[in-house]
């Protein structure tokens, strides 16, 4: 995945009992707490709060809870998968249909078409996909790369599809 640090903005409401000498330092703590982990359908997930840039004079909303909204610019390390991009990740669960694996924040789905045809799914005990000789064999805690042959992000989270019917992509090494 691709780690960009960019600027971003986030606007924070503050309750009044922060303000004073110490707001500055409460701004950075809920920018960390609200923005880190997070997933921008535009950008990807944010990794970190690099630093922060600009701090806004806060905005007394007109509600009556008497919290002031602060518009925060900082930058922010992202990283964001793309499609074609070569990637190592650990499998999670293993179906009929195919297996799920994740790096990182990111869940990448790899679709049984896309499993080269030597390996096949095996239900008895642990499901996995193995070969005939039983050499190979892809199940749950096993590391693969996969290549990414589609991405479809929302608001809130990005999905993958990958591949492994491809030279130097497949199993890595057994459960972790």
């Amino acid at each position: 995945m691709g780690l960009y640090v960019l600027q971003l903005r986030k606007d924070l409401d503050v309750h009044p009992k922060y303000f004073g000498k110490n707001l500055k330092d409460y701004i950075h703590e809920k920018l960390v707490q609200e923005t880190e982990g997070t997933c921008n359908g535009r950008y990807g997930y944010v990794v970190g709060v690099v630093q922060i840039i600009e701090i806004s004079p806060g905005v007394i909303r007109q509600d009556g809870t008497g919290l002031a909204t602060f518009t925060v610019r900082y930058s922010g390390l992202v990283c964001r998968p793309y499609k074609g991009e070569v990637i190592d990740c650990v499998v999670t669960s293993v179906n009929k249909m195919g297996f799920f694996a994740e790096a990182g924040p990111l869940q990448i789905f790899v679709s049984n078409h896309l499993i080269p045809e030597e390996l096949v799914f095996d239900a008895q005990g642990d499901p996995c996909y193995q070969s005939s000789d039983g050499g190979t064999k892809i199940g749950e805690g096993s590391e693969v790369r996969a290549r990414i042959v589609g991405t479809r992000m929302d608001q809130s989270d990005i999905f993958c599809i990958g591949t492994i019917k491809e030279d130097y992509l497949g199993l890595l090494g057994g459960p972790v």
